[in-house]
């Protein structure tokens, strides 16, 4: 039997308001899950409706994919994983109660195990509660199943089986043998770098049980997708847009096309519709602009956060009220196609900015340089880091290892490695006739001196940027550099994240941007860029040209 999952027209599916769920595969079984299904009340809705009554076309589609893709015959169920991300107030919780309550009532496993992961014990109140309800509110489910809500555990009286919500943690999951497992609020997993481990033992019971599923329901993330969430949305869509072979998993993303979220259209309330299939049903459209019209008078940071959760908008840098104002300006100015290796070839002077590197600390390095003729700058960084970080700082955990795979960032094995790598940077630079400065906070540590002068760059190449209400002007001018269009930049993910990240303090006449205010949440690329800014407003000799570049043979050694 051959099918797909792959959608490769959503975007005009979704705009002609047609399914992008696919036909059951077994359309019995999906019938005979769905009788279920349906009859469930929704017992907080006025006039305690059923599902069937109360739910847009889409929740049948999607109950019904899932029901119907098990193979009655051979016990097996071809579709074993699938992906919802929508919006929020679309009846997320109301589908995973409804969802799993249907699967424990059908199931014919003994002692079989249910299990609905949650990220916090609220979240697991918000599956927990309606499944309850929906049992309490039916004469023939309450013969059936045994509610225990001080345990957040539903048994089914005849064959032992259970559906049981839980928070997450090691400890509660360890060793479970479910037949059926969701995953409520996956963009709140991928904030834990526990979270693989996590799910993993909640769902190695599903090897052995080839009727078995995952389920992971989600909004989207009002921060920059990072971890097990950030992975398994690209994977979802690598599977929806065909570049990903993969039948057995099912994604359904309610989402905007790129060029609508860069065109402005994404924001249009007439567009709202578009990625809200319970429009009219859970979602009102007037308290929906109404929100939307709220955010825009609190401001970018707000609208951001409506955009990430009412519809679906994946955010790229994320912004706070006391935001760094340039970050609002750092996304467009991304150049594609822009390596440090293009960035060399392209530019007559270099300068080179340094912060930071404790041992519970990023080591950040900026390079910008100036194009020949149109004088534009350019800019490329990197971040160095010790696993012992990813111990002293687990919030920042899953970031920095995404940051690593996608080789913005080094996790150096030992102290040391972070700065001779970093110095082999400047060194390639030097000798290609480019540099001019280093420029690193006085406090810097010794070490980067050490490694610098090993490789050859001169005492009077580095010179020490002063910090604090001394660093505005080089603020200011990055700020200005972007607005107008001037500073262009490779558009990694690093420095979207430390933009995101910096947090100011007004003074008399100036914002300062301080890792003091920034927290746990790291901004050292972004203050090795204010470093070398500082040294290229000054605007430097022309040092090199391309034929210094290309004659040197450092061409392609580094990206």
């Amino acid at each position: 039997m051959l099918w797909t999952t792959a959608c490769p027209d959503w975007w005009r599916r979704l705009s002609a308001r047609e399914s992008i769920i696919p036909e059951p595969l077994f359309p019995a079984e999906a019938d005979e899950g769905l009788e279920v299904f349906r009859s469930l009340k929704i017992v907080d809705a006025p006039g305690s409706p059923t599902m069937e009554t109360a739910c847009a076309p889409w929740v049948l589609a999607f109950a019904g994919a899932i029901f119907g893709s098990y193979n009655s015959e051979t016990g097996q169920r071809l579709i074993s994983e699938y992906f919802l991300c929508i919006p929020k107030k679309n009846s997320k919780s109301t589908i995973a109660a409804a969802i799993m309550l249907t699967a424990l009532i059908r199931n014919w496993r003994l002692e079989a195990e249910f299990i609905i992961l949650a990220p916090t014990k609220e979240i697991a109140d918000n599956s927990f509660k309606p499944a309850a309800a929906m049992i309490k509110h039916d004469e023939e489910l309450s013969a059936l199943m045994h509610v225990q809500p001080h345990m957040r555990l539903i048994t089914h009286r005849e064959t032992g089986a259970t559906l049981k919500v839980v928070a997450a943690d090691s400890d509660v999951v360890g060793g479970k043998k479910a037949v059926g497992v969701l995953i409520d609020e996956a963009w709140l997993f991928g904030k834990n770098v526990k979270a693989p481990d996590m799910i993993r033992e909640a769902t190695g019971g599903l090897l052995s049980r080839p009727e078995g599923f995952i389920i992971w329901l989600t909004t989207q993330s009002n921060e920059p997708p990072a971890g097990i969430f950030k992975s398994k949305l690209s994977y979802a869509r690598g599977v929806r847009d065909g570049r990903i072979d993969d039948p057995r998993f099912l994604p359904v993303i309610y989402e905007f096309p790129p060029e609508m979220i860069k065109s402005g259209e994404a924001r249009l309330p007439q567009n709202f519709h578009l990625v809200n299939p319970n429009m009219g049903y859970s979602v009102d459209r007037a308290t929906l602009e109404r929100l939307f019209m709220q955010a825009e008078i609190d401001g970018e940071a707000e609208i951001r956060g409506f955009l990430a959760k009412f519809l679906n908008i994946e955010i790229g840098l994320a912004l706070m009220s006391d935001s760094w104002v340039g970050a609002d300006f750092w996304e467009p100015q991304a150049m594609a196609g822009l390596t440090l290796d293009s960035l060399l070839e392209q530019c007559e002077v270099v300068e080179v900015g340094v912060d930071g590197g404790g041992l519970d600390d990023l080591l950040g390095l900026a390079v910008m340089g100036r194009v020949r003729e149109s004088r534009t700058w350019l800019h490329w960084a990197h971040a160095y880091a010790h696993p012992s970080v990813l111990e002293r700082r687990k919030s920042e955990a899953p970031r920095l290892m995404d940051l690593a795979a996608a080789g913005d960032l080094t996790l150096v094995k030992k102290i040391g490695d972070d700065v001779e790598h970093l110095a082999s940077i400047v060194a390639r630079i030097n000798q290609a006739g480019l540099l001019d400065k280093v420029g690193l906070d006085p406090a810097g540590i010794g070490a980067v001196l050490d490694a610098l002068a090993d490789v050859g760059i001169e005492e009077d190449q580095i010179i020490g940027i002063s910090q604090g209400w001394k660093l505005t002007g080089a603020i200011k001018t990055t700020e200005r550099k972007l607005a107008e269009g001037a500073l262009l930049h490779c558009g990694q993910a690093l420095m979207a994240w430390a933009c995101g990240n910096a947090k100011g303090v007004p003074s008399a006449n100036a914002f300062l941007i301080t890792k003091q205010a920034s927290g746990t949440a790291k901004i050292d690329p972004l203050m090795a860029t204010f470093n070398a800014v500082s040294l290229l407003s000054l605007n430097p000799e022309a040092k090199g040209g391309m034929d210094d570049y290309l004659n040197n043979g450092f061409f392609g050694l580094v990206g």
